[in-house]
């Protein structure tokens, strides 16, 4: 599929340069995060039993930060693969 962005430009998959441009910053913070989240994740593991009850709250924020990377790189590959 192919579409003009605002520019007038054509872009496969409907993503214009400005969006990719978005994707990707959002994909930095997001891994930022998940770094972030996987330390103090491991951290939690180090010191347990202590904090034990943070563990599925961390663990959730995780697994979410990573499917969320997961998603916006499949919406990348797809654009470059185009």
């Amino acid at each position: 599929m192919t579409t003009p962005d605002q520019s007038g430009r054509v872009t496969s998959e409907g993503l214009s340069p400005d969006r990719v441009a978005e994707l990707r910053a959002e994909l930095r913070k997001l891994n930022s995060r998940a770094t972030r989240l996987k330390l103090d994740l491991h951290d939690l593991a180090e010191d347990l039993p202590t904090g034990w009850e943070r563990i599925l709250e961390v663990a959730t924020l995780t697994f979410t930060a990573y499917s969320a990377i997961d998603r916006l790189q499949k919406e990348l590959a797809g654009e470059a693969s185009a």
